[in-house]
C-alpha cells in the first residue's frame, strides 16, 4: 500500500516543515486537495502554495481537484508537474480529452468518483486514465468519517479495472485509517490518502500503520 498524507491536515502555519516532515517520515506521495468552493463548499490552496508545497517536498505530487472548470485549473497546475493530476468525473463533459490534456503535459491523469457515482461512468474512461480516486467521504472538509459500502464499491471497480486497464491504479481518500486499511487493502486499493489520522499522531508511525 502506498501512503498519501493530505496536507488538507497539515499545521499551513509552519507548512514547510510539515511537507518536510511527512517526507523524512516515509510518505510515498503528498496529496493536495484544491477546492475552489464552487464545486465544493470551500477553498483551500492556489499554484503559488502548491509551488511553495513542491520545493519542500522530496516525494512526488498528487492533486486533487474539485474544482469547476477544469481546462483552467489544469493550466494551471501543470507546470508544477505533479505525477497525477486528478479530476471529478461529475463535473467534466469531456473527460477522455481532459485526460488526454493532462497526459499531453508529462503527467499521469486520473479520474475521481464521489461516494454516490456509478463505477459505469468510468467503463470508456477508464483505458485512457492511470489512476482512480474513490471518494470514501462527500469531498469538501477533512476529518469526515469513512462510507463502508464505498468498500463494495471499490471491489466492483478493480473487477472493472483487470478488465479494461489493469495497470490503473486505485486511490481512496476521506477517513482512512488503521482501523480499515486492511478491508481496503483486500478490495483492491493500491493508495491510500489520509490526513487527520496521520497528521493528529507520530507521522512515521501512521504512515507505517497504513503500510499494508
Amino acid at each position: 500500500m502506498l501512503v498519501a498524507p493530505s496536507i488538507l491536515s497539515a499545521d499551513f502555519g509552519k507548512l514547510n516543515e510539515e511537507i518536510k516532515a511527512i517526507c523524512e517520515a516515509g510518505c510515498d506521495l503528498v496529496h493536495i486537495d484544491v477546492m475552489d468552493g464552487h464545486f465544493v463548499p470551500n477553498l483551500t490552496i492556489g499554484p503559488v502554495v502548491v509551488e511553495a508545497v513542491a520545493k519542500a517536498s522530496s516525494k512526488p505530487l498528487d492533486i486533487h481537484l474539485m474544482v469547476q472548470n477544469n481546462n483552467f485549473f489544469v493550466e494551471l497546475f501543470a507546470p508544477l508537474k505533479p505525477k497525477y493530476l486528478s479530476f471529478h468525473i461529475e463535473e467534466e463533459k469531456h473527460a477522455n480529452r481532459l485526460a488526454q490534456k493532462i497526459r499531453d503535459y508529462g503527467i499521469s491523469p486520473a479520474v475521481v468518483l464521489n461516494p454516490h457515482t456509478n463505477i459505469e461512468s468510468l467503463r470508456h474512461l477508464l483505458e485512457f486514465v492511470d489512476m482512480v480516486l474513490v471518494m470514501s467521504v462527500n469531498p469538501g472538509f477533512g476529518g469526515q468519517k469513512f462510507i463502508p459500502n464505498v468498500l463494495d464499491k471499490i471491489k466492483a471497480l478493480k473487477d472493472l479495472i483487470e478488465t479494461l486497464n489493469p495497470a490503473c491504479l486505485i486511490e481512496v481518500d476521506g477517513g482512512v485509517s488503521n482501523e480499515n486499511i486492511l478491508s481496503l487493502k483486500a478490495a483492491g486499493v493500491d493508495i491510500a490518502v489520509s490526513g487527520s489520522y496521520i497528521f493528529k499522531g507520530n507521522y512515521q508511525e501512521r504512515i507505517q500503520s497504513l503500510r499494508v
